[in-house]
């Protein structure tokens, strides 16, 4: 979360204080401009918050139903949630904990308690067992502002190869997966997706990004991610497992496990993707070869029957 969240939130209070105020009023009592202020109350109407502006003499901008109405725009539901995945247990920057502190206090009293409870229910740890969380990203916060400030960026990049390039990209959004953090945006070459730890220097520049305005992050996310697997190529190792495995292959494979109809024996067919950089499939298989029998391709039924008869050579009894 960045500090135009804490800003937003901070807008929010003082209209719940005010009623009415203008967007001079806004901006010293925030000690930002009148432009930044503007844009602030326009992204918060925008966002669905019941925030309007009446123009002319005495106009200004408001809260629909007045001082007391609910600023955060929340459902009792969506109120739990935000706190159950952001509150004071969870991986948040200070920033994002600061912006819920206030968040908090703006919401209505039956809303409140149920908020604050759900912020302590879960704790959210990246860290695999015997490993440390991931350091986060240099640039990210600065990537962050551009997102949510929409302005182009200038990068300083470091590809896969190792080649530094300066660009300027059109910011939309950034997603973390597993543990790494991924910025997407546009470029004069098309859309690009760039590893944040891969960010040498990050300048904000004054000119708007332009962002399509059917846009949808998770969407295009989900475009990319079915891109990649594409490009990356996948060997298809077709089997047999018992029904009762075939959901511990989903959790193993994810997305790379296709799950086919059931066989006469009762068994169901599935079908496993390995990347081509994938040496050994069989040796993946191997530990669940009691509930799995692959039926092609040949070589993988060869390597399976190889390992099994060196099991049994070294483990047989003596």
């Amino acid at each position: 979360m960045s500090v135009r969240a804490d800003r937003l939130v901070a807008t929010l209070l003082f209209l719940q204080a005010r009623g009415r105020v203008t967007a001079a009023e806004v901006a010293t009592e925030l000690e930002v401009s009148v432009k930044t202020a503007r844009r602030d109350l326009e992204a918060l109407s925008i966002a669905g918050i019941p925030v309007y502006s009446q123009p002319g003499r005495g106009g200004g901008w408001a809260l629909v139903g007045g001082a007391r109405t609910d600023l955060s725009g929340l459902t009792a539901a969506e109120a739990r949630t935000l706190f159950l995945v952001a509150g004071p247990s969870s991986a948040v920057t200070p920033q994002a904990k600061a912006a819920l502190r206030k968040l908090v206090r703006a919401l209505p009293e039956t809303f409140r308690a149920e908020a604050e409870k759900a912020a302590s229910a879960i704790v959210l740890d990246p860290a695999g067992w015997g490993g440390t969380a991931p350091s986060t990203p240099p640039h990210l916060e600065a990537l962050q502002h551009a997102v949510i400030e929409g302005v182009q960026v200038r990068l300083g990049y470091t590809d896969a190869k190792g080649a530094v390039t300066d660009r300027v990209v059109h910011p939309l959004g950034l997603v973390s997966k597993g543990t790494t953090w991924y910025l997407v945006a546009d470029t004069d070459g098309g859309r690009r997706t760039f590893r944040v730890w891969r960010v040498q220097t990050v300048e904000l520049l004054d000119e708007p990004a332009v962002r399509p305005p059917d846009f949808d992050l998770h969407s295009a996310w989900q475009e990319i991610v079915a891109t990649v697997d594409d490009r990356r190529g996948l060997r298809h190792v077709a089997a047999l497992a018992d029904p009762d495995v075939v959901r511990w292959l989903r959790v193993h494979f994810g997305t790379r496990l296709t799950v086919g109809d059931a066989a006469d024996d009762g068994r169901v067919q599935v079908d496993i993707g390995f990347p081509q950089t994938h040496d050994d499939p069989a040796r993946e298989l191997c530990g669940m070869a009691g509930s799995v029998e692959v039926i092609s391709p040949p070589e993988v039924r060869a390597r399976l029957a190889e390992i099994g008869a060196l099991l049994m050579a070294r483990h047989a009894a003596g």
